[in-house]
């Protein structure tokens, strides 16, 4: 079975002596100001955590500004404590300035962390307005049903002398009411039978 071959990224030796090398100078300065046992070795991982952090942020494609802000702070931390164990710091007789830092330190590294890693990583959307609720599909309407037209009596067919008789007693009485004939439509309503019948007595009457 062959094996894979290991390759090696220059770029990526070369950032993990720089990390180590960094992570060492952390420590021995949070040592120095008063910091010991597992303390001051958790002082590098917070502020390598701290830059992991912001540099996702920044690679996230959201708002850059906290990025960019926690990035500098984490690696103004990270420099710092690189020059100071450079020779240019009594390591024995560190200020009082910088042991309030490197105390309040852990307070920053929270805040900065919880920031980064809860607050919004993306441009807030614009508030799509609310979509109309669609009108409810008008009910077809039903035709009208058109009345049909009464039939008309047949040419041919007489009308019942019997009704005719009714008819004229119906006209006489309008007549002594009113002084006036009855017309069509009246005899229609007092007989109640279709219109061309009525036409067709009305025409007897005459």
């Amino acid at each position: 079975m062959r094996s894979l071959p290991v390759r090696l990224d220059a770029v990526l030796v070369q950032a993990l002596i720089a990390a180590a090398l960094s992570f060492a100078h952390l420590h021995d300065l949070a040592s120095a100001a008063g910091q010991d046992g597992w303390k001051a070795w958790a002082y590098p991982v917070s502020v390598d955590l701290l830059l992991v952090a912001a540099w996702r942020r920044l690679r996230s494609g959201g708002s850059k500004a906290a990025g960019w802000c926690w990035f500098l702070v984490a690696l103004t931390a990270s420099l710092g404590a690189n020059v100071a164990t450079a020779g240019l710091l009594d390591l024995g007789a560190v200020p009082a300035w910088l042991r309030i830092l490197v105390a309040g330190w852990p307070a920053v590294a929270f805040l900065g962390g919880t920031l980064l890693a809860h607050g919004s990583t993306a441009e807030p959307e614009a508030a799509s307005a609310p979509s109309p609720v669609p009108a409810p599909a008008p009910k077809p309407e039903r035709p009208a049903v058109e009345a049909a037209p009464e039939p008309a009596p047949s040419p041919g067919t007489p009308v019942p002398p019997a009704l005719v008789t009714h008819a004229r007693k119906v006209a006489d009485d309008h007549r002594a009411r009113t002084g006036t004939p009855i017309d069509t439509p009246t005899l229609r309503a007092r007989l109640g039978v279709p219109l061309p019948l009525a036409e067709a007595i009305a025409a007897q009457l005459t």
